[in-house]
């Protein structure tokens, strides 16, 4: 039996202990062809995923709404896409690590059919919408990390008598497979109970069930309702040859050419203005706010969703709440991707391996502040040119002209200073 056969339906598990996927005991699959149908309802709502709203949260229902999908594509694309430094502290020295097992299965192919930042993306992404990301650990020769596979299906986690961890699998066709701790990659958001992971979905699921339902009503609106812009009214009656009359001349008032002309009415008509109810106005406030607390679970500042109305200037303004974004959410992720990497990945005999997640190209200031760091460094000596090159990811200088750090002209050894001045008072102290 090949690897990959403990995911094809019925393979790896007994007869006896495979099972076939069902919704309950009253309703078969083959039964059900229209989402409104009250049994699925009724299903969802037993499963958690229904909203007091009445509309049914999943994953693929919540990224139907813009501001969930945008703040998702966010946070995940920031891990997908920044870099994963493998190093190994050598002394106070720090090199890559591009021997480690680790540095070719998350820096250049996880698994067969993935690149590394749509693994990264994908395992995020399962964090954010159902609290944890699970990847089965492919060993090859020497017990050597050969593939990173995610595990798309349902998990579930128990604690063993001596607190390691035992995984149970389910595959879609309803089979389930057991897998140690030592064998999981596992990608654990914030916690209750320290085995499973919170998910944004599940929290938010008001919130998510609140929006869903506003976009149904608002498109129920677009198709079944009417909109005027202004009424005109007479008591009397007009005929039809006065109703083609009075369309032909307020055409001569349409267009940006016509804007502002006097428009004469007759007959007693009276013109009126139809403005946003009430009820409309409540509408559209309600729908800003929920998308503004839909942000506040995942985290994301509102102005890179587009919500850019009432917005706060945080520090001196949209950069500073860039900075903040990764301060006070992506690091948190990033921490996490780190932690779980050294705990489920790194061999207990290389314990200076470690991995870290380079926020760099997401703090990078504008030219003109780099260009005036990278001077302040080199003046005072602690870059070279060599550095800042590396940095603006250019290529050394050639015959290594640009290895040389400077020093200030007024600047010097504070022992050297100190035995000069003792020569000329020789009761000062002297440098040991």
């Amino acid at each position: 039996m090949g690897f990959f056969d403990f995911f094809r339906p019925g393979g790896g598990v007994p007869v006896e202990q495979r099972r076939e996927p069902r919704i309950n005991a009253s309703v078969e699959v083959s039964d059900v062809f229209d989402l409104e149908d009250p049994r699925v309802s009724e299903w969802l709502r037993g499963r958690g995923y229904e909203s007091e709203a009445g509309a049914p949260v999943t994953p693929h229902n919540a990224l139907k709404v813009a501001t969930a999908y945008r703040c998702s594509a966010i946070i995940c694309g920031a891990l997908a896409t920044l870099p994963m430094d493998i190093k190994r502290r050598v002394g106070k020295n720090r090199v890559d690590a591009e021997d480690a097992a680790i540095w070719s299965v998350l820096k250049t192919k996880p698994n067969p059919w993935q690149t590394p930042s749509e693994f990264k993306r994908l395992m995020q992404m399962m964090v954010l919408m159902r609290g944890n990301g699970y990847a089965l650990i492919v060993r090859g020769a020497l017990g050597k990390i050969k593939w990173l596979i995610p595990l798309i299906g349902a998990m579930q986690v128990k604690q063993n008598a001596d607190f390691t961890l035992t995984y149970t699998y389910t595959r879609p066709d309803g089979g389930q497979v057991t897998i140690g701790q030592e064998d999981i990659l596992h990608l654990r958001g914030m916690s209750l109970d320290g085995i499973n992971g919170l998910s944004v979905l599940g929290f938010a699921r008001e919130t998510l069930g609140i929006s869903i339902q506003s976009e149904k009503r608002l498109a129920k609106m677009y198709k079944n309702g009417t909109s005027v812009g202004t009424v005109l009214s007479t008591e009397g009656e007009m005929d039809d040859p006065d109703k083609d009359r009075l369309k032909a001349s307020l055409d001569e008032y349409r267009g940006a050419d016509n804007a502002h002309k006097t428009l004469i009415l007759e007959g007693g008509l009276k013109w009126e203005k139809v403005d946003l109810s009430n009820e409309d106005i409540q509408f559209i406030q309600n729908r800003e706010i929920t998308a503004t607390e839909i942000c506040m679970f995942f985290g994301v500042p509102p102005f890179m969703v587009g919500l850019t109305t009432k917005q706060t200037s945080w520090g001196s303004g949209i950069e500073q709440m860039g900075i903040g974004f990764v301060a006070y959410t992506l690091q948190d992720w990033f921490t996490m991707w780190a932690d779980a990497i050294k705990r489920d990945l790194q061999p207990e005999d290389d314990p200076n391996l470690y991995v870290r997640v380079n926020p760099a190209g997401l703090l990078r200031a504008d030219i003109k502040t780099r260009v005036l760091s990278y001077a302040v460094g080199r003046q005072w000596g602690w870059w070279n040119a060599d550095d800042i090159r590396e940095m603006e990811d250019e290529n050394p200088l050639p015959d290594g002209i640009g290895q040389t750090y400077l020093q200030a002209v007024n600047m010097q050894d504070a022992s050297k200073a100190t035995d000069a001045l003792a020569a000329h008072d020789p009761n000062a102290p002297t440098s040991p």
